[in-house]
């Protein structure tokens, strides 16, 4: 028997649409899962946003204000895509009333908000599940397998990364993304927590680390109005950028492996170029979100001159097998985050974990916190021990 589970989504930009249509499509391919999503509300403060949101995907009811789904106990699970300043107010309020949920990371502007998210659900005996998408593909979840299987030997060192022209305009809006108060970190809390979430999923604890970040574009226009993803203002009040547009980072892992990690917005002629390397003693492993469904793999013995081979994932790998049947049917983008919804769904309907958890976000906040003290400093920053989940 398959159970209505009432859910809200928060914050109806590009990414509410994307956790919206992850719940449309959940059930066409995991069929099995227990408990089927129906869209209560959605809640989006810019005017005419949510209702438009409502008819165009089915929602029962739209407003503007977020806390009408914090006490409207029809809905037990709720989407979070606000802008990282509402993370931690909307999280805690929704663990607080009871809601399982599904956030973006990186989880409010600091380590402290994202701590604060997790106590609430842990508090509140909720589930909880983080928007770390990247790992959910089947070929990165191959890559760890064969990794914990010894295929490429020890690791002895990563590079991750995450290189985008997103904000590489120079007429891009001044939009929240951009102001330490609303958005807290630039390229760090977009792309770079991705990368640390990645390098731990692989590679394990990281121990510590040294940063550097840097600011390409020191100005940018001020919208006339509301925004939605990465808009232009042309004309518009020129104001300053308060956040990194870049970070490079050196990491130790607590393995003894060494690690890359570097991302930024403003990289011309890279579109969403994300991305990581493993070496190991007897291999190494490599995988590109633009061929999201292969990986480069070096195994073997003889250690000099060893070739390089493209493996195609298939069915036996991650999720894969829920939405193709053989290798080399390419997967998307969306795909991961139904994925996601698959997880946080399960995880709701047997009371226990699956995927990425707000302790995987306050492992993740922790390496971007201690980059921040790094580019500060200009020295090497140790990390407090975790555990790394599945």
């Amino acid at each position: 028997m398959v159970d209505a589970l009432g859910v809200a989504v928060v914050g109806f930009g590009w990414m509410g649409r994307v956790h919206t249509q992850a719940y449309a499509r959940v059930g066409h391919h995991y069929p099995q899962l227990p408990l089927r999503p129906e869209l209560l509300t959605v809640a989006e403060e810019v005017p005419g946003r949510a209702g438009e949101a409502a008819e165009r995907f089915g929602f029962a009811h739209a407003t503007l204000d977020w806390r009408e789904v914090a006490a409207d106990p029809r809905v037990r699970a709720v989407s979070v895509t606000v802008p990282n300043f509402l993370h931690r107010e909307v999280g805690v309020a929704m663990a607080e009333a009871g809601k399982h949920l599904w956030i973006e990371k990186p989880v409010g502007l600091t380590g402290a908000d994202t701590r604060a998210v997790a106590d609430a659900v842990a508090g509140a005996g909720v589930q909880g599940t983080v928007g770390f998408n990247y790992r959910n593909a089947p070929a990165v979840e191959a890559a760890r397998d064969l990794i914990a299987d010894g295929e490429i030997g020890t690791v002895t060192h990563a590079r991750i990364r995450l290189f985008s022209d997103y904000a590489a305009h120079p007429d891009s809006a001044l939009t929240w993304r951009y102001e330490r108060a609303r958005g807290g970190s630039g390229v760090l809390g977009d792309l770079a927590s991705h990368g640390a979430d990645l390098a731990r999923f692989l590679a394990g604890d990281i121990s510590s680390l040294i940063a550097d970040t840097a600011v390409f574009v020191p100005e940018r226009a001020r919208p006339a109005g509301a925004t939605a993803g990465h808009a232009r203002a042309l004309g518009g009040e020129p104001g300053p950028v308060e956040n990194e547009d870049w970070v490079g980072c050196l990491l130790r892992f607590a393995s003894g492996a060494r690690g890359v990690l570097e991302a930024c917005r403003v990289s011309v002629g890279e579109q969403n170029s994300y991305g990581f390397e493993v070496h190991g003693t007897r291999g190494a492993v490599f995988w590109d979100f633009r061929r999201m469904n292969e990986l480069a793999v070096s195994r073997g013995t003889a250690y000099q001159d060893q070739p390089v081979s493209t493996v195609f994932v298939g069915p036996g790998d991650g999720e894969y097998a829920a939405f193709q049947p053989g290798a080399a049917n390419a997967m998307g983008y969306d795909d991961l985050k139904v994925i996601e919804a698959y997880r946080f769904l399960r995880s709701v309907a047997e009371g226990r974990p699956y995927g990425t958890t707000l302790a995987d976000a306050v492992r993740a906040a922790a390496v971007l916190d201690a980059m921040v003290a790094s580019a500060e400093s200009r020295t090497w920053v140790d990390l407090p021990p975790g555990p790394v989940s599945g």
